[in-house]
């Protein structure tokens, strides 16, 4: 069962990659591809909002569940770089109420790097909880934030 919630939580053990190629970064780069696993998961998704909205619900419960039971041997810090289920939390987060569309995709996805890497506002509330709650929703509030700004973005080139 633990190595079942650690392939969960690490993205298939994607998240072990970077370290094994760039031992000398101190960011791995997990948290790019645990964006980029997000954005094959947008793509499965349904397109219709309710279904998506309920499956993106589903979703962060699921990865705050596993955020709490997984554990890494000598890990440091509540919110270990191997976990990236939250990335993928946070970018289909990002991405709800949007077309599945690349202009979209791509935005939502650089906005959500973004947000994630800065932690502001409200980001930086939930990042500094340390639990698993803390761990999956500051990345949900990066993604949040970023479907806000692409959202306004919309509104504003269509009354322009």
């Amino acid at each position: 069962m633990s190595q079942i919630i650690r392939c969960l939580a690490t993205g298939c053990f994607v998240s072990y990659l970077p370290p094994l190629l760039f031992p000398f970064k101190k960011n791995t780069g997990a948290g790019f591809l645990g964006t980029l696993w997000g954005v094959g998961l947008v793509c499965i998704f349904p397109t219709d909002y309710v279904l998506y909205a309920v499956c993106m619900l589903a979703f962060w419960v699921v990865a705050v569940w596993v955020c709490k039971k997984v554990q890494f041997k000598g890990s440091t810090g509540h919110d270990n770089p191997k976990i990236i289920i939250d990335e993928m939390a946070g970018y289909i987060t990002a991405m709800i109420f949007l077309p599945h569309q690349w202009p979209y995709l791509l935005a939502a996805f650089v906005l959500f790097r973004t947000f994630d890497t800065l932690k502001p506002g409200f980001v930086k509330t939930f990042d500094r909880m340390e639990n698993a709650f803390g761990v999956v929703f500051d990345d949900v509030a990066a993604g949040l934030l970023a479907n806000v700004l692409i959202q306004l973005f919309v509104i504003l080139i269509r009354w322009v």
